[in-house]
Order: structure tokens, then C-alpha cells, then sequence
């Protein structure tokens, strides 16, 4: 080879600690850390600062998969593989391919032009070493270029969420930092006076009518009540001697291969050194790492931390599933039970959040409408949600087939299906309840909340757990099973 391969070039560069340094310096921004140390999200800034760091490097490796780098690399890439004669022969038309489309194109000119009439056997080496280094430099520099790009979107959005977490400290009581990531994660909306006033609303609903929240804790509390081995378990880790076979170690002698290693020469490769016409040669193998070289090979033993699955014989360390909440929006639920319907959609948000589970919710009267509160915009939906205004007829049916649905696939596997209702409707059919008892088979839980006296036994039996909230003077809280 007349030069080192250019294929992984882009993701060396990537690799040289140029991305690590725009994250150092985002952190250094003393804005960045003040309001970070005061709303307590260090750690969250970090974190997404690491999501950015991969997204950025995938981003800045894609650089040279543009037609002017493709091109050039290409041309590169066929050069090297050369002997010296091919070099003198072709590379005049190679330069031609160059203009308009290389940095060192005119640097290539020079340098052919100097050499013009002298057929030295290190110049095509010493051509493609300065040919890599130009495309070295282009490459990076269109990758600090896009990495400065990415850089100012990123703080922009730093501080649209950090905007975003201190308007919610008016919403929310934020002692419980277990709760922050996922709040972070769902902060790079821009919430309106309108949805936080709305937000804050149900927040103080909630300080008045503690049953509320108690129902909310519980159904989070349920979710680790489950012994069930299939589950996943969350692993631990623990350190390990690992013994792993090597190329550095020096245990035996394996073959002989080319290389570069003086260390490991083969006695005869010394004897180009020992005439003058040939210590030429001797350095121009060694730089081609075709020198012949001793193949060693070993065990090195390394300490390294491993993922280990503890067996529990109570219970498995499962994954809380995600919240599917079926809100009754009917007219029967105005007044009193929307506030309680709403409230208590806005606790078990929180809930979720704290335990990093989705929450996806329902509301069902005549026809659904449904929200993603755990996406991008996760905030402002929750806002819109308790900003509905319930009206219509109650039709149950459609959003349980739509729940059934979502649990039979993988992501809701272990989900808590939670309906608040008055469930003054009819009982539901045979087929539904066999779906549904086939699903709790497999560990997915359904709960009922009723918020009337009237609601039909016959349908709430349904489900796993039952409570009733009347919402009456006393607003007492009664659970039935």
C-alpha cells in the first residue's frame, strides 16, 4: 500500500475528542450550570447531553458520504493499492478528477510538477501521506462546521427546557428528584400562562382531596406486586476477572505474518541493513508493515464489570409497565367527577413520571381522542387534556377493544389499564371478558375508579381492583375488592 486506508477516516476524526469538547464546553457555560445546580437537574443536563453526544457523532460520521467526499475518497482508496509504476503512469489523469472537486488539487500539482522527470520509489508514498492529511483536514473541518450547527440547537434547547422546569416549579412540588429525568425529557414544549394556571388548578384539587392521590399511589404500588419469573429482572452488576485471548500477550508463538513490530523482526529481515544498496528497501517494507513478524498470541486477564440476573424466590425485579388511562368524557361525568376524573389523570402522570413509565390516555365518551404524555410535546398534551370539557354519551366498548389491543404487543406487556368512570353503562360481552382474562394471564392489570353510587356491578367486576370515590360532602374513599 502506497498510504494508510481512508475508509474509517471520518470516524476517527469523530473519535479524536472533538465531540467530547463541545460537550465540555456546553457544560462550562455558566449559565447552563447555574440553572442546572438551582433546579437540581444536573444530572438530567448530563444525561441529555450524552443522548446529544451520540446523536452528533452518527450526524458528523455521515460528513464524508456527501458526492464531493465520496468521490475524492474513492479516487484515494485506489491509489494506494498501486505499485509504484501504475503511480507514475495513472496519477496525471487521478489530479485531472481532482479540480473542482478537492482541496488538493493544486497542492497535487506542485507536488507532481517537482518530481516531474525523477522516478523516486518514496515520492508516491510520500504523494498519497500528504494527499490523506488534506483529506484529513477537509473532513474535519466540515465536521466542526456541522458540529458548531448542532452545537447552538442543542443550547437553545438546554435552555427552552430549563425554561420549561422553572415555570413548573409553580405546578409541581419537586422534592422527589426520581421524577426530574422524566420531566426533563418531556419539557422542550413552551407552556403557555394558560396551561400552567391550568395545571396549577389541579394541583391544588389535589391537596384538598388526599383520597384522590392515595388511589394514585396505590395503583403505583401495585405494579411491584407481580411474581412472575418470565418478566424481565433488572440485572446487577458486579466485577469479574475475564480471561481473553490476545494478540499482545507474548504466551506462544503462532505463525509469521507482515507487519511492522521491530520487536518481533525475524532475524532475517536484518539482513537488508547490512548492505547500504539495500536499507532502502529495508525501510520501505517498514513502512509498508511488510516486514516479517513473529505472531504471538496470549490470554490477558482484565477486570471488567458484568451484568449478572440475580434469582429471587419471592419475587422477580420487574419493569413497571406503562399507564393506559380510559377517562369517561360523557356528559353524565360534568361537574364534581371531572375534577375528579382529571386530578387523578394528573396524579398518576406524575406517578409515572417518577417511575420512568409511559402514560398514555384515552378520553372516551361517543367517540376517543388520545394523548402521548411521555412524547416531545408530553406537557403541553397533558394541558390540552385537562383543558377538555366533557360531553356526550358513554360508549365503553371501543376503548377497551383499543386497550386489549395495545396490551396484546410487546411495549404494554405488563401495563395497568386504568378507567375512570360513573360505569353506568351495560355489562360487556362474553368475548370481551374472555380477552380481557386472557390478558390478565399474562400479568397486564385492570383497575376501575368509579365516581358514582350508580355505577353497574356487573360491569366493574371487569376488573382486578375496584375503588369508589363518591363525590359527595364527605368524599369518602371505599374500596370494594
Amino acid at each position: 500500500m502506497l498510504g494508510a486506508d481512508g475508509l474509517n477516516l471520518a470516524l476517527m476524526i469523530a473519535d479524536s475528542g472533538i465531540i467530547d469538547s463541545a460537550v465540555n464546553d456546553l457544560m462550562a457555560r455558566s449559565q447552563v450550570m447555574m440553572m442546572a445546580e438551582n433546579r437540581g437537574v444536573t444530572a438530567s443536563v448530563r444525561n441529555h447531553l450524552a443522548k446529544w453526544h451520540g446523536q452528533v457523532k452518527r450526524r458528523i460520521t455521515r460528513v464524508c458520504e456527501t458526492e464531493r467526499f465520496q468521490h475524492e475518497l474513492g479516487l484515494y482508496q485506489q491509489v494506494i493499492y498501486w505499485d509504484e509504476a501504475t503511480f507514475f503512469k495513472q496519477i496525471p489523469e487521478i489530479i485531472k478528477q481532482l479540480e473542482w472537486h478537492s482541496a488538493f488539487y493544486l497542492q497535487a500539482r506542485r507536488l507532481l510538477e517537482r518530481n516531474k522527470g525523477v522516478d523516486n520509489p518514496m515520492f508516491p508514498h510520500y504523494f498519497c501521506d500528504q494527499w490523506y492529511k488534506s483529506l484529513s483536514e477537509a473532513i474535519r473541518q466540515a465536521q466542526v462546521s456541522e458540529l458548531e450547527s448542532n452545537k447552538e440547537k442543542v443550547l437553545s434547547d438546554l435552555y427552552q427546557r430549563m425554561e420549561t422546569m422553572k415555570t413548573m416549579d409553580k405546578v409541581t412540588e419537586s422534592g422527589d428528584a426520581s421524577s426530574v429525568g422524566r420531566l426533563w425529557d418531556m419539557a422542550s414544549a413552551k407552556l403557555s400562562k394558560t396551561d400552567v394556571r391550568v395545571m396549577k388548578k389541579h394541583a391544588e384539587f389535589l391537596k384538598k382531596h388526599q383520597a384522590v392521590q392515595e388511589i394514585a399511589e396505590q395503583l403505583g404500588r401495585m405494579a411491584s406486586h407481580i411474581d412472575d419469573p418470565d418478566l424481565n429482572r433488572a440485572p446487577q452488576e458486579e466485577l469479574q476477572m475475564v480471561e481473553e485471548k490476545s494478540d499482545h500477550a507474548t504466551d506462544d508463538i503462532v505463525g509469521v505474518h507482515e507487519s511492522d513490530d521491530l520487536n518481533k523482526l525475524l532475524p532475517n529481515e536484518t539482513l537488508f541493513l547490512a548492505y547500504p544498496e539495500l536499507e532502502v528497501v529495508f525501510y520501505k517494507h517498514l513502512v509498508d508493515k511488510r516486514l516479517m513478524n513473529y505472531r504471538m498470541q496470549g490470554k490477558s486477564r482484565t477486570l471488567r464489570k458484568v451484568k449478572a440476573y440475580q434469582p429471587d424466590n419471592k419475587h422477580a425485579d420487574i419493569e413497571k409497565g406503562p399507564f393506559i388511562l380510559c377517562i369517561d368524557a360523557s356528559g353524565s361525568m360534568s361537574g364534581f367527577p371531572e375534577q375528579c376524573a382529571k386530578a387523578m389523570a394528573y396524579a398518576l402522570m406524575q406517578i409515572a413520571l417518577a417511575d420512568d413509565r409511559d402514560c398514555y390516555v384515552m378520553l372516551f365518551s361517543t367517540e376517543a381522542i388520545t394523548y402521548e404524555l411521555t412524547k416531545q410535546d408530553g406537557l403541553r398534551e397533558a394541558s390540552d387534556f385537562l383543558s377538555y370539557s366533557f360531553h356526550g354519551g358513554t360508549d365503553l366498548e371501543p376503548v377497551l377493544l383499543r386497550s386489549l389491543e395495545l396490551m396484546q404487543g410487546e411495549r404494554y406487556r405488563n401495563a395497568d389499564l386504568v378507567v375512570l368512570s360513573d360505569f353506568i353503562a351495560p355489562k360487556q360481552s362474553d368475548e370481551m371478558e374472555n380477552k380481557v382474562a386472557e390478558l390478565k394471564l399474562r400479568h397486564n392489570r385492570f383497575h376501575a375508579i368509579s365516581l358514582s353510587k350508580y355505577g353497574n356491578p356487573q360491569l366493574m367486576s371487569l376488573f382486578d381492583h375496584c375503588w369508589a370515590y363518591h363525590p359527595n360532602l364527605v368524599g369518602r374513599l371505599m374500596k370494594k375488592w
